[in-house]
Order: C-alpha cells, then sequence, then structure tokens
C-alpha cells in the first residue's frame, strides 16, 4: 500500500470512529458471519475492526463506481427512522429511485403490479393540479386525498422507475430481510451496511459497521454516493 492510500485508509477510519460505527450489538445477537470482523467488546456491546471495514467500504465503493460508469439505476433502502433522510438525499442526490419507509413485499418480484400502484400516484396527483378533482364530492375528495398520502408514502420515492434496477443500497439486511430475499431472486447486486446480527455472506458487498446510528448511516450513504458520482464522470 502506498503513503497516499495508507493517509486515506487512516482518514477514513478516523471519519468512522468519529461517526460511531465501530458499535455492534451484544455478543448474543451476533451473527456467525459477523464474527471475524469484530475486533473485542466494551460494556458487553462488540465493536468492529475497522480496518476490515475500511477495506469493506473501499470494494462496495469500487461496485459503486463501475454502477455509475455503467450509469446504470440503483435503488435506495432505509426503512428505519434513523436511515429515512440519508436515503430520500442519496435519491435526490442522482436522480435514483428510493425506499424510505416499509417495503412493500413484490416492489422486484411483481415489479408490473407495484409499476401500475406508483403510474396511479402520478395519475392522481396530475388530477389534483389541474383541478378536476373538483367534480367529485368533499368525501370523495377526502378519501382521494388519503389515498395519494398513502400511494406517495410506499412509492413515492418509486415514480419514474421503467424497469428493475441493476442494484440496490440498503441499510440493515436483516431488518430489511424481505428486500434482501427479492433482491436475491432478481440477481440483484446488493451493498449494505450490516450490523453484526446480519448475515454478511448473503449480501454481494457488506459494509461491517453500525447501522443504527444516523451519523453512521449517513457517512456511509454520502460515501457510496460520491463514489457513483466519480464513475459517472468518468463515463
Amino acid at each position: 500500500m502506498t503513503k497516499t492510500a495508507e493517509k486515506t485508509k487512516e482518514s477514513t477510519i478516523s471519519a468512522m470512529f468519529e461517526a460511531g460505527a465501530h458499535y455492534g450489538h451484544m455478543k448474543a445477537r451476533r451473527h456467525p458471519s459477523a464474527r471475524k470482523f469484530v475486533y473485542g467488546s466494551k460494556n458487553r456491546v462488540e465493536i468492529f475492526d475497522l480496518e476490515q471495514t475500511a477495506d469493506a467500504l473501499t470494494v462496495a465503493k469500487e461496485a459503486m463506481k463501475k454502477l455509475g460508469k455503467e450509469k446504470a439505476v440503483v435503488l435506495f433502502l432505509g426503512g428505519k427512522n434513523e436511515a429515512h433522510a440519508a436515503i430520500k438525499k442519496a435519491g435526490a442526490d442522482l436522480s435514483m429511485p428510493f425506499v424510505a419507509s416499509r417495503w412493500v413485499g413484490g416492489t422486484l418480484t411483481n415489479f408490473d403490479l407495484i409499476k401500475s400502484r406508483y403510474d396511479k400516484l402520478v395519475n392522481l396527483k396530475n388530477q389534483k393540479d389541474k383541478g378536476e378533482l373538483a367534480k367529485y364530492t368533499k368525501w370523495e375528495q377526502m378519501r382521494i386525498a388519503k389515498d395519494i398520502a398513502r400511494l406517495e408514502k410506499n412509492f413515492g420515492g418509486l415514480v419514474g422507475l421503467a424497469k428493475l434496477p441493476k442494484a440496490m443500497v440498503l441499510i440493515d439486511s436483516k431488518r430489511e430481510h424481505n428486500a434482501m430475499r427479492e433482491a436475491i431472486v432478481s440477481g440483484m447486486q446488493t451493498i449494505s451496511v450490516c450490523s453484526s446480527d446480519c448475515n454478511l455472506e448473503e449480501v454481494t458487498h457488506a459494509i461491517p459497521a453500525n447501522d443504527a446510528s444516523r451519523a453512521s448511516i449517513n457517512f456511509f450513504v454520502n460515501e457510496l454516493v460520491l463514489a457513483y458520482k466519480e464513475g459517472l464522470q468518468e463515463a
């Protein structure tokens, strides 16, 4: 490793430490696949070896950079509250689809049906903007408004998605096990920030780190977004 690479890695490790990325879960919750990434424990909470996390992040960033070069569609997913802001920002920054709420079953494996749902959302919003809902009764307008709010929450980040994404970036593969299963069935590449309770072996590019801290999530999502942009610039 060159001196420049060493300094970059040291800087990355320092930034991860500041973000609290080294905290895992209690040993009793550890998945066997995470064992080799654990350095030790403090107050019964396992601590990740950030040297290995930095290496895993480098691999994940190279994958994202390659996706950027290909101008591939990447779906960002983060259903937990701590991930919502980072996932929405990533989707906005890259003009990519995102899900920052509960994963709706069949989003990938029953794509045509899900697409019809967000097509309905677009149609209803267009009608609303044009004032075409005035022809309905107040009760009907209230019901339509509720439909729009529900569809926006579940599918708003998917509007414009015409075909299955090539990859998925997600936070906490254990929590998002349904999405992971669908991605695997669909043959999709996955990149995930995974705490010590996750099965890291089922993820294409797993990043062993704290997946419950806003600071940690923001750091990793931002790094992946920057890597994709770097690939775009080289395309």
